[in-house]
């Protein structure tokens, strides 16, 4: 029996304790829609979010990513259609966007063979409320296959425009109410910040993990939009430089922070001052340095191979050395000769 044969059964998904009565069948591609209000979608294609994008915009935002050309594509193509249907209310697909612009790929290679696609229609009842519950179902507690920068983002729209509690999501997520507050809160200021690409997420994931910056922003309180500046500008080349790197200029006191907050040093510059200052210090960090050098034994090995002009220099510099450490001492440590 073909798709086009076969009729629309009854079935039903439970939410909430609730049984939701749906149909299973097969529908024409191009008469669905994708979900504009999809926290995948409205995370990385909202613009301005006071102006819904367009299904075009939509289907060529969806039809770049590797996971429909790479790994959808193969998969339907493999299995002549979808192992798992659509989810749609009316003839928009609330769940399977991406399923859907695979299909429309395919289709545009072949209209006829992938004509149609495998849907379960909710009823019209359906509330947007419920519809996020299902995705929460499906992509935080179920498979799991949204990245941290979209759960995010289905977490704040649940918060911001749901107007649901902490505590409600944490029931409905499963997630601890700390980690709910931190991905609210990260997502809201990348989306202040007109940050929307999720590679990105881990930057500010590390930004505000912890209070490890906390000290940073008391004295400079344009901090984090300096490290907005410089995430955008490539400046802070990968997250891991800003969880291990950005810490030590902080850590290295307010003159190597304040240099680096006003522009005055890179972050490379800034990382490389931080190190020689070491804990705050970097008379002892550089002295460290020098006789850890110094008390090498290839030292003696290339001194005793010097000879000429270059021996009575090497020489020279020793002596020079040692004057200028016995000066330091007899003034700063009292001591004698």
């Amino acid at each position: 029996m073909t798709p086009e044969q076969r009729p629309f059964v009854d079935d039903v998904i439970t939410l909430r304790g609730e049984d939701i009565n749906v149909r299973s069948g097969y529908l024409p591609h191009v008469h669905l829609r994708f979900y504009t209000e999809n926290p995948r979608i409205y995370s990385q294609v909202w613009n301005d979010p006071d102006v819904e994008p367009t299904q075009e915009t939509i289907f060529q935002h969806l039809s770049r990513m590797e996971y429909v050309r790479d790994v959808l594509i193969p998969s339907i193509r493999h299995n002549k259609g979808l192992i798992e249907p659509v989810l749609i209310r009316q003839n928009v697909v609330l769940e399977g966007n991406s399923r859907l612009a695979a299909y429309r790929l395919l289709s545009g290679e072949d209209p006829t063979a992938w004509q149609l696609i495998r849907v379960r229609i909710l009823p019209d009842s359906v509330t947007e409320s419920q519809v996020f519950s299902l995705l929460g179902e499906f992509h935080i507690i179920g498979k799991k296959d949204w990245a941290p920068f979209e759960q995010a983002g289905y977490l704040w729209r649940r918060f911001n425009k749901h107007n649901m509690s902490e505590d409600e999501l944490k029931s409905e997520s499963g997630l601890s109410r700390a980690n709910i507050r931190h991905l609210i809160h990260v997502y809201g200021f990348m989306m202040e910040h007109d940050e929307r690409d999720p590679v990105r997420w881990s930057y500010y994931d590390e930004l505000f993990s912890g209070r490890k910056f906390a000290q940073a922003r008391e004295l400079f309180p344009n901090f984090d939009e300096v490290i907005v500046e410089k995430i955008k500008t490539e400046e802070i080349k990968r997250a891991v430089d800003l969880r291990d790197d950005l810490p030590l200029i902080v850590r290295a006191g307010s003159k190597t922070l304040k240099k680096f907050v006003d522009g005055r040093l890179q972050f490379e510059d800034a990382v490389a001052e931080a190190k020689a200052r070491g804990a705050g210090n970097v008379t002892k960090k550089r002295l460290d340095d020098f006789r850890k050098w110094l008390g090498e034994d290839d030292r003696d090995e290339e001194i005793s191979s010097t000879s000429g002009e270059e021996r009575t220099a090497v020489r020279y510099l020793l002596q020079k050395i040692r004057d200028r450490s016995d000066g330091l001492l007899r003034k700063h440590f009292k001591t004698r000769d």
